[in-house]
């Protein structure tokens, strides 16, 4: 589950780059934003969903990897830990 939260994490900065580039943050106008960004970008509405799915994501297979490494003792091993870390 490792490798499956680099790739989750990888798809969170993309895609967030992504959405940055077209929100704007004031409170008058950050639902517009989204609506444009859902509307008008290009594939829009696909890079937003998947930013949204790909947190979910993210946090299943942090709490699966995290529940792994508990059920199999895996914390015993100091060394195999710190480079898990890394």
């Amino acid at each position: 589950f490792g490798s499956l939260l680099g790739i989750c994490l990888i798809i969170q900065i993309i895609t967030g780059l992504f959405l940055a580039m077209h929100y704007t943050a004031d409170i008058s106008s950050a639902f517009s934003s989204v609506a444009h960004i859902h509307r008008d970008v290009q594939h829009g509405w696909l890079i937003r969903n998947l930013h949204a799915n790909s947190a979910s994501m993210f946090f299943i297979c942090i709490y699966l990897h995290i529940g792994r490494g508990l059920y199999y003792g895996s914390y015993i091993y100091t060394e195999t830990w710190s480079i898990g870390v890394l």
